[in-house]
């Protein structure tokens, strides 16, 4: 137990998005083969089925981008519901061989959502304090961790994505992994502005103000007004591990101090891995939250 508790205080002082525990109850996301494959990123121009980095113009001098796949099943003349992605911190390998780059192109997370038809699917950037790099880890640089540039870029990829590959603007789902995770609110709700640009909130592996991980604004209180601003609109909350795992309880308990009453989902993922390729494999939880995403993104409303 001690051992625990000092890799746990380590890991925060590294600043690194990792789980508190392995759910080794639960098994491997190997032991169930997966049933989809994530399209490669590529150069070129957006198409039915491909997946293809892409810039901002405001940013074309830059290095930074976003990453954009459009559904096999994607028709210019019709409107689309739209998934905006955030991928988890870089420099991450577990014991099991999950990996996270940190990059937009390394989720995965939305295309097991949709299963890769009925909806767009954007892997959004973090951008570098001086907003021409990307950020790998966590969003601006240390010390500071400035997130208006990520803020930033987000505010004008949304509207972008909408009017370019027919997005329905009301039906916007902002979605993410570990740093992803805590970014759904940090950032998503990080403002009046961008808060409303989001219908629904799926958050995986960790949550904003459940825990204290060493930038500016990661305590409860700022995460308590950051919540306020998410109104009666759900979010999908879940964690690696089985229903009771410690990612689900601390979410629950600073919700509860936070005192919103919000539609809130809650489920563990059935798996022991700290990866977002448990939603390419079939799974109860995938299951809840495509139905969930499907209930979500049919009402139009705020």
């Amino acid at each position: 137990m001690l051992d625990s508790m000092v890799a746990c205080r380590f890991t925060i002082l590294l600043g690194l998005c990792l789980p508190a525990y392995a759910a080794q109850d639960e098994p491997d996301i190997r032991s169930v083969a997966a049933d989809l494959v994530v399209p490669k990123m590529e150069s070129g121009t957006a198409a039915p089925g491909k997946r293809v980095r892409e810039v901002l113009p405001k940013w074309k001098d830059t290095d930074v981008y976003h990453t954009v796949y459009l559904p096999t099943d994607f028709d210019p003349a019709k409107t689309y519901p739209v998934i905006v992605e955030f991928s988890g911190n870089g420099g991450f390998t577990s014991k099991q061989g999950d990996v996270s780059t940190g990059l937009p192109e390394g989720s995965k997370l939305g295309y097991g959502m949709s299963g890769g038809r009925g909806f767009v699917w954007v892997c959004a950037p973090y951008l570098s304090a001086n907003g021409k790099k990307l950020a790998t880890r966590w969003w601006g640089d240390k010390p500071n961790f400035d997130p208006a540039p990520t803020v930033n870029y987000c505010k004008e990829l949304v509207p972008y994505i909408c009017k370019k590959y027919s997005g329905d603007s009301k039906r916007v789902v902002i979605a993410g992994f570990s740093r992803g995770a805590i970014a759904v609110n940090f950032i998503g709700l990080h403002d009046d502005e961008i808060a409303k640009l989001w219908c629904g909130f799926v958050a995986y592996s960790h949550y904003d103000g459940a825990k204290l991980w060493g930038y500016p604004g990661c305590d409860r209180k700022s995460a308590a007004v950051r919540l306020r601003r998410l109104g009666n609109r759900p979010q999908f909350i879940c964690h690696e591990g089985g229903e009771g795992s410690w990612g689900l309880t601390t979410a629950k308990e600073f919700i509860d101090e936070a005192g919103v009453k919000g539609r809130f989902t809650f489920m563990g993922t059935g798996f022991q891995n700290h990866a977002d390729a448990w939603t390419l494999r079939p799974g109860k939880t995938r299951k809840a939250l495509r139905t969930w995403l499907t209930q979500t993104t049919k009402a139009v409303g705020r």
